[in-house]
C-alpha cells in the first residue's frame, strides 16, 4: 500500500508550532513581510469603503430619479462591496494588523474616487471606471503576493472575480441607460 507522507518532519512540524505562539497565524514558514501585506491590504480596505459609499450614494440617487434597475444593482454592488471590506479588514486583525478605518486614510488611500454625479449615466461610468482600477489593483496585488500568503491571494481572488463581475453588470446597465 503506498501511503503519501508530509514533505516535513511531523517533530519538527510540532516544534515549529511552538515557536513566537503569540503570533498567531504566522508561522515560521510565512515569508512574506506582514508589514508590507497590512499596508496594501489596508489600501484594499480603503478602497472597498470608498467604493461601498459611492454605490450607496448612487443607490438612493438612481432610487430618487425612479431608474429601479440601476438602483437595485447600485444597493446589490454597494453590499457587496461592504462584505468585501470586512473579509479584509478580518485578514488584517489576523496578521496582528489594525484595519484603518480613518475617512481621512480611505480618501487618501483608496485607489479609487469618491465622485458625485448627477445623472444615471455618470454614475454608470463613474462606477466602471472605479471597477476597472480595482482590477488593475488587486491584480497588482495578487501577483505580488504570489504564493507566499495563499489566505491573502485567496481573498483578493475571491474579491477580483466579484468587481470583474460589477463591470460585466455596469456594462449591462451602461446599454439600458446611456446613449452614445
Amino acid at each position: 500500500m503506498n501511503q503519501k507522507h508530509f514533505l516535513t518532519d511531523i517533530k519538527k512540524l510540532r516544534e515549529n508550532a511552538r515557536e513566537k505562539i503569540d503570533q498567531g497565524p504566522i508561522t515560521k514558514d510565512y515569508s512574506m513581510n506582514v508589514k508590507k501585506v497590512v499596508e496594501l491590504l489596508n489600501i484594499v480596505l480603503a478602497t472597498e469603503y470608498i467604493c461601498t459609499l459611492r454605490y450607496k450614494s448612487h443607490y438612493y440617487q438612481a432610487k430618487s430619479l425612479g431608474a429601479k434597475i440601476a438602483s437595485d444593482e447600485f444597493l446589490e454592488h454597494s453590499q457587496q462591496e461592504q462584505e468585501h471590506a470586512e473579509q479584509v479588514a478580518e485578514r488584517i486583525s489576523q496578521l496582528g494588523g489594525t484595519p484603518q478605518m480613518s475617512p481621512i486614510f480611505m480618501v487618501e488611500n483608496s485607489h479609487s474616487e469618491y465622485v458625485e454625479c448627477d445623472n444615471i449615466a455618470d454614475m454608470i461610468n463613474e462606477n466602471l471606471v472605479a471597477e476597472r482600477i480595482a482590477i488593475e489593483s488587486y491584480r497588482e496585488f495578487i501577483k505580488f503576493i504570489g504564493n507566499d500568503d495563499p489566505t491573502t491571494r485567496r481573498i483578493l481572488e475571491n474579491i477580483l472575480a466579484v468587481e470583474e463581475e460589477h463591470a460585466d453588470d455596469l456594462l449591462d446597465l451602461k446599454a439600458q441607460y446611456v446613449t452614445n
